[in-house]
């Protein structure tokens, strides 16, 4: 089997296996994490991603004026609607042909991090007011797939010669934010391909994409080869972000992609994805079990929001200091 190869895992095994099976499972982990993605079984239910991809799909059908009323203003992209051609990778000055709607946890007023991050803490805009119920079905996605992020990451701590928990009070009241997103149909000229989105990888420790309407999502090999993404049905998308990379001093290297349009598949493509971050004031320093004689230290240490800051910066959503001009049409 190739070192490169994307790995099909089973979540459930891990959880309910014999001491073998669990080891057999975060041995695939970690090997498939080698290219920073997985794909592993999961128990969502199938009719919560159908009900929230039919209201995400209705609500970004609205007209224009409609979803520009669900702009947060100051939450940088972190909360409510942003529109076509703002996110911008980091090493790219073209924007990406994607609109989004970004939705999170909600603390109590009292909360220090509520107090502190108000606009990663309060209250999410969930469109009610144009689609009723749509509100119910989106937090309850937020909160199956951040529970689906947490016991993978389970896996990934032992794997790592970590204890099972190693994140668990790390992820807890983190600045996860789940982020639906609509890439508009495009057609590209004959023997060319039309980006979407541009070559990145993700700030957080892990992302979870539970389901595509259409391909497009393509991985950076070590090699530097693209390969599509192309889970077996059924199963949920996970890739790796800097955060992860960080606290593991370069182990897991995060999992490098973009989204091109399939010409086989021509149409609009829907996708929910979910950043699970740590808390904010999680101080990210590599673990001393990957900190060796073969793999010295790499990275220094910063708090998780100071490097969530950065890159909300390079990939263009920092409102007042954008780095490249919104060409939003």
């Amino acid at each position: 089997m190739s070192e490169d190869a994307i790995l099909d895992v089973d979540l459930l095994a891990f959880e309910q296996g014999s001491p073998a099976q669990r080891a057999a499972v975060v041995d695939g982990v970690m090997q498939s994490l080698r290219t920073g993605f997985v794909y592993t079984e999961h128990d969502l239910s199938e009719t919560l991603l159908d009900d929230a991809y039919g209201y995400l799909e209705q609500f970004f059908g609205l007209e224009q004026s409609v979803k520009d009323e669900h702009v947060v203003a100051g939450s940088n992209g972190q909360s409510g609607y942003t529109g076509l051609l703002v996110e911008t990778a980091a090493d790219a000055d073209v924007p990406d042909w994607k609109e989004m709607y970004n939705w999170g946890t909600t603390l109590p007023e009292g909360h220090p991090l509520r107090k502190r991050l108000p606009h990663r803490y309060g209250p999410p805009l969930l469109p009610d007011a144009v689609l009723p119920g749509m509100g119910a079905v989106m937090v309850e996605f937020h909160e199956r797939v951040l529970d689906l992020q947490r016991r993978f990451l389970r896996m990934i701590a032992v794997g790592i010669g970590a204890h099972e928990s190693f994140f668990d009070t790390m992820v807890q009241d983190g600045a996860t934010l789940t982020r639906a997103i609509h890439y508009p149909a495009m057609v590209a000229a004959p023997g060319t391909e039309h980006v979407w989105a541009g070559e990145h990888g993700d700030i957080n420790l892990i992302t979870a994409l539970p389901r595509a309407t259409a391909k497009g999502l393509e991985v950076r090999l070590a090699d530097g080869t693209w390969v599509d993404a192309a889970p077996p049905d059924g199963r949920v998308v996970i890739n790796t972000g800097f955060m992860l990379e960080h606290l593991t001093n370069g182990l897991i290297p995060p999992g490098w992609h973009r989204v091109v349009a399939d010409p086989e598949q021509p149409g609009d493509r829907y996708s929910v994805v979910q950043f699970c971050h740590p808390t904010p004031w999680t101080m990210l320093s590599p673990i001393p079990t990957c900190v060796t004689a073969d793999n010295p230290l790499r990275f220094p240490t910063i708090s998780a929001e100071d490097r969530l800051d950065q890159v909300l910066y390079e990939i263009n959503l920092v409102e007042d200091g954008r780095r490249v001009e919104s060409t939003n049409p």
